[in-house]
């Protein structure tokens, strides 16, 4: 699904992803962990369009898409659920998830109520402002959202980050749903033991490469992984 080779990035005139390779198969989840900094979230940005590559290729599906914008990316099937989720404030709920479809032609209603019998908390209150939503609310409203575009590959960075345990554990089954439905995900997530308990394969990445990868349960099983991002 996914081939990303030799990709370079910069903030300025400081490079922050050197070099990196990753593949992300066709119905695959793919974990992507690392400590802060690491350059994760840069990664995510580069493969979506909004941060701007100096080298290497991005492939999809085996069509080159390095030189395509964001919104091109989008309508080949790449959606991005951003870190601290970025809803529409002072939109209502169901405006947001119908922004979500912008770039489709058929109509959205029936997956609109799909997003609704996921998530049951945002048809209750999809006429009130997102702004108004809870962390966990918004989280799971940004998924909708994405969801709303009919990804062939989701983004998802950071979906857990500052939620409540009951909250992490709805938003990873919604996740392995969307798995079982046949979406392709690309998932940087801080809460490694949950990455990897989902995940198919995973990479480490340290300071901008990609120092470990492998199948996630193998990784999650590895020594110095587990000392130095599962706390054992």
């Amino acid at each position: 699904m996914l081939e990303v080779r030799g990709l370079r990035s910069s903030y300025g005139r400081i490079e922050v992803i050197h070099g990196v390779d990753l593949d992300v198969g066709t119905g695959e989840i793919v974990a992507l962990i690392g400590a802060n900094g690491a350059g994760k979230t840069t990664l995510l940005r580069a493969i979506s369009g909004v941060q701007p590559i100096s080298a290497g290729e991005i492939r999809l599906e085996g069509a080159a898409i390095t030189r395509d914008a964001a919104h091109r990316r989008v309508a080949g099937g790449i959606v991005q659920v951003p870190e601290g989720r970025q809803v529409f404030k002072p939109l209502s709920v169901e405006d947001n998830l119908r922004l979500g479809a912008y770039r489709r032609r058929k109509s959205p209603e029936a997956d609109v109520e799909r997003i609704y019998a996921m998530f049951p908390i945002l048809k209750e209150k999809r006429l009130q402002p997102a702004g108004g939503l809870s962390g966990g609310q918004q989280q799971m409203l940004a998924i909708g959202r994405a969801i709303m575009g009919d990804p062939k590959l989701l983004l998802l960075d950071e979906p857990s980050m500052g939620l409540a345990p009951v909250i992490v554990g709805q938003i990873f089954e919604v996740i392995r749903t969307l798995k079982a439905e046949g979406v392709t995900i690309l998932l940087v997530e801080q809460n490694a033991g949950a990455a990897l308990a989902i995940a198919d394969r995973a990479y480490v990445m340290e300071t901008g490469r990609m120092a470990m990868s492998g199948i996630a349960s193998v990784l999650a099983a590895d020594e110095n992984v587990r000392r130095a991002y599962l706390g054992i």
